[in-house]
């Protein structure tokens, strides 16, 4: 009954005119900007504070939101046409959103993403508002071992999901493991591998290195054609919407995404993120039907499940925000800087304090994702006209988006010049049939696994140990050695090759 009640106390909230008006306005925003390369909600929400001084406190933090699950549904739009992840939990989406898109199937990859975000978003909320107080116990348990460990299975499981040898995927995950250690170290506060360039000493922006490799090293690839063979997109794309067996194939998918990131989006660290590689890591290991697409060449499943759980996930990190006050990933601290601007402090007092702010921010997220549907689904058509624009067009359009786009994030010309180093290495990556998604999850993941196993020791005075004797860290660890190990066995290893073998 009290569920009933604090739900109707946060109706009340969100339908007000005022309410209504700045979700619709976030989910506008949050949708444009995840369709626009390069400008991330982060930047945005960054943009937008000093704006949230004159409104209500309620009305601030349900824009904000808005603009944050906004961008998880946009950012899945140019992943899909241009190979462009807008956002960083859309990376995964690109390996089968973008194979659909080129088969003429853009509109049922646009639907799906569209369907399963909607649904992954409400079964996300209901979980908030259900379980907040009993699934923050939870994250209580989990330590600085206990993520690091978490992390180096995150990672082990980027081996099983990058296509081709698992020695050029073990070496992207180095690779992007390395790129994420340049910076300024944060124990001692000295720059570290960065060349005495001063750019280099806050480290290298997630935006430069996916816009570089994936954006750019794509248009690179193109313009190395012959204009006749280029991956031009013409207006043959068969039905916007997907067919009966679109819809049997993704709904076991988008539950399964639903429920993982619903979990690891409670976990401090990126839960959005975490949750579509580990989406799309399962995804691969269910057995694929007669006639079925394997997942990396357009199988409507590695859109689905993605898709959800990192909706799902963006969702459920509300949680540690609202009853912790721990920020789960850089979105949701500034909302932290956004509650303490209007005197409120996050953390478990905000759902005795402020019932008003609280139910009413949940009741807004399931209106906000009612609203994302609304506009998104009969925006395809818009979307799809962009495949009919000639290349010679395009890829100028697409490469001044990106340069704006990450100007914009530090006004540094230097960055914009990183990009196109890392569209080179984009280029040599596709060049040498190497997936550049696991350099991804390992230059996201490699900071926050260094510092959590600095923080570990610290605490632990040095003893190594500490990983293997709590239990939730061994357990963590054991798991990844057991799936490094079957994934190395010569039988798996031979059906994993089989199942990435070109067309």
């Amino acid at each position: 009954m009290d569920l009933i009640n604090n739900l109707a106390i946060g109706f009340g909230v969100a339908f007000t005119p005022i309410n209504l008006m700045y979700a619709f306005g976030g989910c506008l925003l949050g949708t444009l900007i995840g369709v626009l390369p390069g400008i991330g909600p982060i930047a945005t929400i960054a943009m937008l504070l000093p704006a949230t001084y004159v409104l209500p406190p309620v009305s601030a933090l349900i824009m904000l939101a808005g603009i944050y699950y906004g961008a998880q549904y946009g950012g899945s739009t140019t992943a899909i046409l241009v190979n462009l992840p807008g956002e960083s939990s859309s990376v995964v989406t690109t390996l089968d959103g973008y194979q659909m898109a080129r088969r003429g199937r853009a509109g049922p990859a646009l639907a799906t993403a569209g369907l399963g975000s909607f649904f992954a978003g409400c079964v996300g909320t209901l979980i908030l508002a259900a379980f907040a107080a009993p699934l923050t116990e939870v994250a209580f348990k989990f330590g600085p071992a206990e993520y690091f460990s978490l992390m180096v299975l995150g990672l082990i499981g980027a081996v099983v999901l990058a296509s081709g040898s698992l020695l050029k995927a073990i070496a992207m995950i180095v690779l992007g493991l390395l790129l994420g250690l340049v910076g300024t170290d944060v124990n001692s506060g000295v720059a570290r591998f960065s060349f005495d360039i001063p750019e280099l000493t806050d480290g290298i922006g997630f935006v430069v290195v996916a816009m570089g490799v994936f954006g750019y090293g794509e248009i690179i690839s193109n313009l190395a054609r012959p204009e006749d063979e280029r991956e031009v997109f013409t207006a043959k794309v068969q039905g916007l919407f997907p067919t009966k067996e679109d819809f049997k194939a993704m709904a076991p998918a988008v539950l399964r995404g639903t429920a993982l990131g619903s979990t690891l989006g409670i976990l401090p660290g990126g839960g959005a993120i975490l949750s579509a590689f580990a989406a799309y890591t399962l995804e691969k290991k269910v057995r694929l039907k007669p006639g079925e697409l394997p997942l990396g060449k357009g199988n409507i499943r590695g859109v689905a499940a993605p898709e959800s759980a990192n909706n799902a996930g963006a969702q459920t990190s509300f949680i540690p925000l609202l009853t912790l006050g721990i920020p789960p990933n850089p979105v949701m601290a500034m909302m932290v800087g956004a509650m303490t601007i209007h005197n409120i402090q996050p953390g478990p007092q905000v759902m005795s304090n402020n019932p008003e702010l609280f139910w009413g921010l949940i009741a807004s997220m399931w209106i906000g994702n009612l609203m994302l549907v609304v506009l998104n689904l009969p925006l395809i058509g818009i979307w799809i006209k962009l495949l009919t624009v000639p290349y010679r067009w395009l890829f100028p359009s697409i490469v001044l988006f990106c340069a704006v786009g990450v100007f914009t994030t530090n006004n540094n010309v230097f960055d914009i010049w990183m990009v196109a180093a890392f569209g080179i290495i984009g280029y040599l990556f596709l060049k040498l049939s190497v997936e550049p998604a696991p350099l991804l999850l390992g230059f996201i993941l490699g900071p926050m696994m260094e510092e959590n196993m600095r923080r570990a020791l610290l605490i632990s005075r040095g003893d190594w140990s500490v990983f293997v004797t709590r239990p939730l860290s061994a357990s963590l660890l054991a798991v990844a050695a057991l799936l490094l190990v079957i994934v190395l066995l010569p039988a798996v290893k031979s059906k994993r090759e089989e199942a990435f073998v070109e067309d």
